[in-house]
């Protein structure tokens, strides 16, 4: 019998090479929540079980079994030099568990690719332990830069589950590691672009303003090179965001055009489709709304994301088409991609998980249930500040005071 987590791991992998969710795999012989405790470990499987998963997923039972790997550094050598996938990365994950005490070089180059990897495929926790992991292993390496960048990456994925405290401590961090040991301007910009935004959604507008304003100064030289152009893109974006939250929707609409203008989508077509997100999101939010711009920005992100897109950017664009299908009054066809989207497996951030329970809130008071949709709205704001995303609830009790009582 396969032993969990690995059992758990496998079945996790196959269901989502397939693209099925777990409802789906589930069918009606098996709870949701028993396959979900399979996934995540915490039930051992029966052989009933098994064969019954197995038949669903229709791979033969061995299947399940955890292939035997070698050392770390020849299943990295592996992962890094073939396009293996989840298959790769499943035994270089599996090897670096068997070898606790590897060299904490190649510990942290096996856990920044698996990170990678977990932040590709929308799972945040467990990217957030991954991260976690990746700070201590800098602190024994006692490298300023993995240091920096370790922290960096670990404040964004704290932001994307809405943990804003920790996130902050981190953001803090990683820019005062930049600054005290003049790294590039690539670390000093990751660093000061993630406190940006951390700043921004603690409501902390006044420093996130300022800390923008430097992090504009610091790409302003332009040069040629992948790296810059993609943090001077960020850059924009990040202070397009502080700008709209500050009320100045004009400066927030000229930032994020010029990053759309300027930015080269050879360069990376993964940030070029999601700034033209960001722009539909914000056409979206601004008063009064410009629907059609946000339609176009959609309508020219759609074939990018039938070459580059993951679970998480087709989850976005289907939630941006949602608010859009909303603002335009054609409510039935906002309800039914709404129920289509949250039959799968979520894997939005925090905000855009909170920004979709609103509309859903939105769409109840619509269709008459008025109190449950209230009631709804006001539990949503009270989590977001009991969890520090003051920019957040703040929009939440605005849509509240803005909705009609009717409907």
């Amino acid at each position: 019998m396969v032993e969990q987590p690995a059992f758990g791991r496998r079945l996790r992998e196959m269901r989502r090479e397939r693209g099925l969710s777990q409802a789906a795999v589930a069918g009606d012989n098996m709870s949701t929540g028993y396959l979900s405790r399979l996934e995540s470990g915490a039930r051992q499987p029966t052989a009933r079980a098994v064969a019954y998963l197995a038949e669903r997923l229709q791979v033969d039972p061995s299947e399940f079994d955890e292939p035997s790997v070698g050392s770390v550094a020849e299943a990295l050598a592996l992962a890094t030099s073939s396009d293996g996938g989840d298959e790769a990365l499943r035994k270089l994950s599996a090897a670096l568990e068997q070898s606790p005490a590897v060299d904490p070089t190649l510990r942290w180059q096996v856990l920044w690719l698996l990170a990678g990897a977990a932040a590709g495929h929308g799972e945040r926790v467990e990217e957030a332990r991954l991260r976690e992991e990746l700070v201590r292993t800098a602190e024994e390496l006692m490298i300023p830069e993995l240091q920096c960048r370790a922290r960096a990456q670990l404040a964004r994925c704290l932001r994307s589950l809405g943990e804003i405290p920790r996130a902050l401590e981190a953001a803090q961090e990683a820019s005062r590691l930049a600054h005290d040991h003049k790294l590039s301007v690539q670390d000093a910009g990751a660093a000061l672009l993630t406190l940006v935004s951390v700043e921004a959604e603690a409501g902390r507008l006044y420093d996130a303003r300022a800390h923008a304003d430097d992090l504009l100064a610091l790409v302003a030289e332009r040069t040629d090179t992948l790296r810059t152009d993609t943090l001077r893109a960020e850059a924009l974006w990040a202070a397009a965001t502080v700008s709209f939250r500050q009320g100045d929707s004009a400066t927030a609409r000229q930032r994020l055009e010029q990053a759309i203008e300027e930015f080269d989508s050879r360069l990376d077509l993964v940030l070029w489709m999601r700034l033209r997100l960001a722009a539909a999101s914000l056409y979206l939010q601004v008063s009064p709304r410009q629907l059609d711009e946000c339609g176009r920005r959609l309508d020219e992100a759609e074939p990018a994301l039938a070459l580059v897109g993951t679970p998480v950017l087709r989850q976005e664009m289907l939630t941006l088409r949602v608010h859009l299908a909303f603002e335009e009054g054609r409510y039935e066809d906002a309800r039914a991609a709404h129920d289509e989207l949250v039959l799968d497996e979520l894997r939005l951030t925090y905000r855009d998980r909170i920004r979709l329970d609103m509309l859903h809130s939105r769409l109840l008071i619509q269709e008459g249930r008025t109190q449950q949709g209230s009631t709804q709205l006001r539990e949503l704001a009270e989590r977001a500040q009991q969890t520090s995303n003051i920019d957040l609830a703040a929009e939440i009790w605005r849509t509240l005071a803005e909705t009609p009582e009717r409907q």
